[in-house]
């Protein structure tokens, strides 16, 4: 558990110029520790103490603003920026290297049983306020932009932007990626 604390950690000091220390980040960053009180729930929820577990992924929800369902899967190393309004659904994946900013929802989109939450890929950077709703992937490296409403899968390395979100840069297209654009 220290060494997932440790990478949350150096995520928000990768990601964050405010982030002066180490300390400061471990004492006040709501996001870093609505992760780590996310992963004893979720070690609780694994060993079928579910009503403990949604206990306390409550009590996170009013202590940081920041809601995540206890069977949610969340690698280290994800950064969570201010974190208010930030939603977690029971079957989302959030791979390493996430950055996560303050109203980002990862949702589903009705009552289906299966996989209805979003599988986020390493790398991938969600801005304020974007709700993505499925269960469908955002690629590796993927940025949406702040508001956008995303409805289907988005492809590795490229930016989305709008309501409902559509491509305005592929991979191709990236200036650093060697492209034509």
């Amino acid at each position: 558990m220290f060494v997932s604390l440790r990478k949350d950690i150096a995520a928000a000091r990768a990601h964050d110029p405010a982030a002066r220390s180490s300390l400061e980040v471990l004492l006040t960053y709501p996001g870093v520790r609505a992760l780590w009180r996310h992963r004893r729930a979720h070690f609780l929820y694994d060993h079928g103490l579910k009503l403990l577990a949604r206990m306390v992924a409550e009590r996170t929800r009013r202590l940081t603003g920041i809601e995540i369902h206890p069977a949610a899967q969340i690698a280290a190393g994800v950064f969570i920026d201010h974190g208010g309004g930030v939603v977690i659904g029971e079957t989302a994946e959030v791979e390493e290297g996430v950055v996560l900013y303050q109203g980002v929802t990862l949702g589903g989109t009705g009552k289906e049983k299966n996989k209805r939450h979003p599988t986020v890929k390493r790398g991938a950077i969600i801005s304020c306020g974007a709700k993505v709703l499925g269960g469908f992937t955002v690629g590796e490296g993927a940025k949406i932009g702040a508001g956008a409403v995303v409805l289907k899968e988005v492809p590795p390395h490229t930016t989305v932007v709008g309501i409902p979100a559509r491509i305005v840069r592929k991979a191709s297209s990236h200036p650093l990626s060697g492209g034509s654009g």
